[in-house]
C-alpha cells in the first residue's frame, strides 16, 4: 500500500475543510431557526394554530422528528386529521 500526497495542490485539503465547515454551520444555522419557529408557535393559542390547519400535537410530532419538522407540519396540513 503507498501513500500519496497531492503537493501539486496544497489548497485542497484546507478548501474542502473550510467547505464543511461552512455546511456545518448553515446546518446548524437552519436547524436553530427551525427550532425557534416551533416553539413560537407553540406559543400561539389553540384557535391560531387552527387557522394554520395543525395543533399541539402536530407540533409536538414535528418536534420528535427532529430530522424534517417542516415536513411533518406540511404533511398533518395536507391530512387535515382531527384537531384538539
Amino acid at each position: 500500500m503507498a501513500l500519496v500526497l497531492d503537493r501539486g495542490r496544497p489548497g485542497v485539503r484546507s478548501t474542502h475543510l473550510a467547505e464543511l465547515v461552512t455546511a456545518w454551520f448553515a446546518k446548524m444555522r437552519a436547524a436553530r431557526a427551525q427550532r425557534q419557529a416551533l416553539a413560537h408557535l407553540l406559543e400561539l393559542d389553540a384557535y391560531r394554530l387552527d387557522d394554520l390547519g395543525i395543533n399541539r400535537a402536530d407540533l409536538f410530532a414535528a418536534i420528535d422528528a427532529r430530522a424534517e419538522p417542516s415536513r411533518v407540519l406540511a404533511e398533518r396540513r395536507r391530512q387535515g386529521g382531527p384537531h384538539s
